[in-house]
């Protein structure tokens, strides 16, 4: 009983962290956004989502930023010798390149903020690829690592909508939106494409942190269960 109490705790552990990242991911550019259309707060919409570091809002973005580094570093879960399968290795990788990115600024619009940077040598170059490594961590987590969790299950079939379905679109979808980006298709599309990137990324972390819950019709269709137990769940799961 004494150990079934410990891994159910962990279990919700593991969930409320994984909803935790994917609500900041989902909300950090809705909130840049929403602020940015009230003149109290003296900012304009940026053509990034990077761009915000050089206005009053830019402890937002960092603080939001190094929050979500800090939770993917202190996310733990089932190591895989696959490097790409591997949760605790792209998590950590992810959660450093979050930061890198906060701190390490891309170039200011015109001379606006030269000076404001947090470290004088322009290393829009590193900001750059800090933000490719990320995103692309972030895609190759929905992709192979989120997937490895679910159990077979033949008396239920599996729907269009099961968690694994959507873990993938919401990895490619990054991966779509990452090569979208460079083609600067119109005004704000550099923002418009960051933003539907950390959409996709907070919702797979949502559904694996099951914050639509799990009971019933959604627990059979995402994934796969009655639930009129609680599952076992790790890192991985």
């Amino acid at each position: 009983m004494y150990i079934k109490n410990i891994q159910n705790h962990n279990l919700f552990a593991y969930r409320r962290l994984r909803r935790a990242i994917g609500y900041l991911g989902i909300f950090l550019p809705i909130i840049l956004v929403l602020l940015s259309l009230f003149k109290f707060f003296g900012t304009s919409i940026q053509p990034s989502i990077s761009h915000y570091y050089f206005s009053n809002l830019r402890e937002i973005f960092t603080g939001t930023l190094c929050a979500v580094g800090l939770f993917l570093i202190c996310y733990k879960g089932n190591g895989n010798k696959v490097i790409w399968k591997n949760d605790n290795l792209l998590t950590n990788l992810a959660g450093f390149m979050a930061i890198g990115v906060a701190f390490i600024p891309t170039d200011p619009i015109g001379s606006s903020c030269s000076q404001c940077t947090l470290i004088a040598v322009d290393l829009k170059g590193l900001h750059y690829g800090f933000a490719a490594v990320l995103f692309l961590t972030f895609a190759f987590l929905s992709i192979n690592v989120f997937t490895i969790g679910q159990e077979p299950n033949k008396e239920i079939p599996v729907s269009i909508v099961n968690e694994n379905n959507i873990y993938r679109f919401c990895g490619y979808g990054i991966i779509v939106c990452i090569a979208l980006i460079p083609l600067k298709l119109f005004g704000y599309a550099t923002l418009v494409f960051e933003a539907i990137a950390l959409f996709l990324f907070g919702s797979s972390w949502l559904i694996k942190g099951r914050a639509l819950g799990d009971k019933g019709t959604i627990g059979e269709k995402l994934y796969r269960e009655h639930n009129t137990t609680e599952t076992e769940d790790t890192g991985a799961g």
